[in-house]
């Protein structure tokens, strides 16, 4: 190991040592104080986001090619610390009043967030399982972090059982591309690839499982069963963490992962790709018309959104739109992660203990009673759904013009009317908000209310110069072997 090797990984290790800091500290503060924990916490995710943006334009790789560092890591670990800073946000007063403020709940998020930043780093399919294990066991313990309460114990056992399940699709399918290469390195299964020293046949079945592994991580259906009921027992600033932050990671690991080691086998999965990304939008949006409760709304949308993230892999194997796709997924996720972290923030501001305010019944009347919170609202319905003048229109449109590009128009097409029956579910909030009177009760606070208003101007103003963000996905490229 040597100082370079250091430098390659300096922000995930500094988030290491500063949850473990997070910890001690922990045991001596009394419970009264258990909010400098969190203030810490925002600051040793500022500092890692600093230590981030100053790796931009390096490239190399670390400790034997097992780590590697671009622009694209740098993008997306950026997005993963951001998302942390608002789940603190919007956990500060959350944690207090539900009467769950618990010291390992910063550790844990920051050691959930370390394993993101690996996993999007990892160069070697063992690291890429076990930074997997890494961000998923301190979400487990964060999904009940609610106890004693019923439905976040269930959240948390369900979504440990099944990410075990899907854990072991992705070791089995790392065992199968050892077996395929005699090589777990990305590296060198690349160059056995190349060189026809892979046994195919057990080449693509190792991808197909870890797809399968990686689908459960996004919600993919058909993997996604465990989400509706995740997310509505979960802690809901965990929920919106999960929400942006793992399924970046999941998208992260999945386009590093297919682009380098598995172009040669396009024409094996590119119907797989299409069929599921069609599958989820289409199941997504469907069931999504039936909630009643504002989080598994939310939830069914994360999983039909994950299908339209799924249109940027369909083509990942056409060299000419590689890269294409890559930038719109970035582009779609910064957009898809500032509008969700949004809505969540109006969803903690509404919600009161033992569930109460989470039906959207609740909602009436917060238009004219709230207008600012009225209007943020808004703004995120209308960028998920897809609406011009917001930054959800622009990255729908990047994600379905990669779609055609390829070739692809009829997946396009599906993505245009999966939209089109979203609208109905988002804007039935809307509605709701307007024209039902109500008197909907609002938790004020002023770290909900600067992220409700901070994102809803984000997914506004950064919808004037889109092509702007777009360049810079485009800045951050894979480094391929």
């Amino acid at each position: 190991m040597t100082l370079s090797d250091v430098m390659m990984v300096l922000p995930i290790a500094f988030i290491l040592v500063w949850a473990v800091v997070l910890l001690l500290l922990d045991l001596w503060l009394p419970r009264e104080r258990r909010g400098w924990l969190a203030l810490l916490t925002a600051l040793g995710l500022a500092v890692a986001l600093g230590l981030d943006l100053a790796q931009s334009g390096r490239s190399g790789s670390a400790f034997r090619e097992m780590v590697v560092l671009d622009n694209f890591a740098v993008f997306l670990n950026a997005l993963y610390l951001v998302s942390g800073l608002v789940a603190l946000a919007l956990g500060y007063d959350y944690l207090k009043r539900m009467e769950i403020e618990r010291g390992e709940f910063y550790a844990m998020m920051l050691f959930s967030i370390a394993g993101m930043m690996l996993l999007t780093q990892a160069n070697h399919l063992i690291l890429v399982f076990l930074a997997l294990e890494f961000l998923s066991i301190p979400l487990y313990v964060l999904a009940g972090f609610a106890r004693p309460r019923l439905e976040s114990e269930e959240a948390a056992l369900k979504y440990f059982l099944l990410g075990a399940f899907s854990s072991a699709f992705v070791l089995y399918g790392i065992a199968l591309i050892f077996g395929a290469t005699a090589n777990a390195s990305v590296t060198g299964v690349v160059e056995a690839v190349r060189s026809g020293n892979a046994e195919m046949g057990f080449l693509t079945a190792g991808a197909v499982m870890l797809l399968v592994g990686f689908g459960f991580k996004v919600a993919a259906v058909p993997f996604h069963e465990w989400a509706p009921d995740v997310y509505q027992g979960a802690p809901t600033p965990v929920t919106g963490f999960m929400a942006v932050a793992t399924k970046a990671a999941g998208f992260a690991v999945l386009m590093r992962l297919f682009l380098n080691l598995f172009p040669g086998l396009a024409a094996n999965l590119t119907p797989i790709f299409w069929g599921v990304a069609a599958l989820t939008m289409i199941v997504g949006n469907l069931l999504a018309l039936a909630q009643s409760n504002i989080k598994r709304l939310l939830a069914y949308s994360s999983i039909a959104n994950a299908g339209y993230l799924l249109m940027a892999f369909v083509p990942y194997g056409n060299a000419q739109v590689a890269s294409q796709a890559v930038s719109s997924m970035l582009f779609y996720l910064l957009a898809y992660g500032l509008t969700t972290l949004g809505a969540w923030a109006v969803v903690v501001a509404l919600e009161q203990a033992e569930g109460r305010g989470l039906a959207l019944e609740d909602y009436a009347g917060l238009g004219p009673k709230y207008p600012w919170l009225g209007v943020t609202m808004l703004i995120f319905m209308l960028s998920l759904t897809g609406v011009p003048l917001t930054l959800g229109f622009w990255g729908k449109f990047f994600l379905f013009r990669t779609a055609v590009a390829a070739g692809y128009v009829d997946l396009a097409i599906i993505g245009l009317l999966t939209s089109v029956i979203s609208a109905y579910y988002y804007l039935r909030v809307v509605v709701i908000m307007y024209m039902r009177p109500g008197e909907p009760k609002v938790r004020r606070d002023g770290w909900l209310n600067l992220v409700a208003i901070g994102t809803a101007a984000a997914v506004v103003l950064l919808s004037v110069v889109p092509v702007q963000v777009l360049n810079l996905a485009a800045q951050a490229v894979l480094r391929l072997p």
